[in-house]
């Protein structure tokens, strides 16, 4: 017998153990417009997340698109402004957000997955008001903090068998507003609102380094803020790290920030007693 199926069966063995634990489960995956990558690396995420379906994890993916925006952008000779990692988004720029979040990136992620054998619907934070936003910065214009989550839409889709997908595009408190969303506030706020089993911010980066350049592993809340107060987590880890924490204090069990190129980073985390990335939990056990 060939070693290769020797070792498959083993790991598939070894694996059997975390599939009960997390049947039933409910695991938010922000799926980064950076980790998009490949064709290929598309497939592997599509794959991945089907597999995460067929074992009976309720998986909600959450995608961001900030190249591909910006790329388009470009292409209408619209420069892009960022303050604080965040895209400055006046009228006319939301509708190129909306156009490329819930059009072209959306229904490239349902397709890859109904490709891989599964059942994947797409859709916005503005379907069934899913997510109902305000305008806090008016610096940053049409860019919106979630006020109100509605996620029996979510809960309904588990029931039918049905991955979501969700652009992170938002309705406003008033007719007609529409807002874009961070994708990790929105994923952090759907998970949430759902009280995950847990969160995993797939990225373009291992995880949450410390002074010395390594990857914690395992952190708690009160770490997380040590080291964000004394400039270990810096830059755009700071965004991720803070939604980590807000998602924690809402009720989901454990947030991952996990290098999402990495081939099955998703199924190591949640499959293996290895895992992937860093994970923080209340206590950091």
């Amino acid at each position: 017998m060939s070693q290769d199926w020797i070792t498959t069966a083993r790991t598939l063995s070894e694996a059997l153990p975390y599939m009960q634990r997390y049947s039933g489960a409910i695991v938010v995956v922000k799926f980064g417009g950076n980790a998009m990558g490949s064709p290929d690396e598309m497939a592997n995420f599509a794959r991945d997340i089907v597999l995460m379906r067929q074992v009976g994890v309720n998986p909600v993916v959450v995608h961001g698109g900030g190249p591909m925006i910006t790329d388009m952008l470009d292409r209408l000779g619209i420069t892009s402004e960022f303050i604080n990692g965040k895209r400055v988004t006046d009228r006319a720029t939301v509708d190129i957000v909306e156009m490329v979040l819930c059009g072209a990136v959306n229904k490239r992620i349902v397709q890859a997955i109904n490709d891989e054998g599964g059942r994947a619907v797409g859709l916005s934070g503005k379907d069934d008001n899913l997510i109902v936003c305000r305008a806090d910065d008016p610096a940053l214009g049409f860019v919106g903090t979630p006020v109100e989550m509605n996620v029996q839409v979510l809960r309904d889709m588990f029931d039918a068998g049905i991955i979501p997908v969700v652009a992170p595009v938002a309705t406003g408190t008033k007719k007609n507003e529409t807002f874009n969303v961070n994708g990790d506030t929105a994923a952090g706020a759907i998970a949430g609102a759902l009280e995950a089993d847990r969160l995993m911010l797939l990225t373009n980066v291992p995880g949450v380094k410390n002074a010395d350049g390594d990857v914690v592993t395992q952190l708690s809340k009160d770490q997380v803020k040590n080291m964000i107060a004394s400039g270990e987590i810096a830059g755009g880890m700071i965004p991720k790290t803070q939604t980590a924490l807000d998602a924690l204090e809402a009720g989901v069990r454990a947030v991952v920030i996990l290098d999402g190129t990495l081939p099955n980073a998703a199924l190591l985390e949640l499959f293996t007693d290895h895992g992937a990335g860093s994970i923080i939990r209340q206590n950091g056990d």
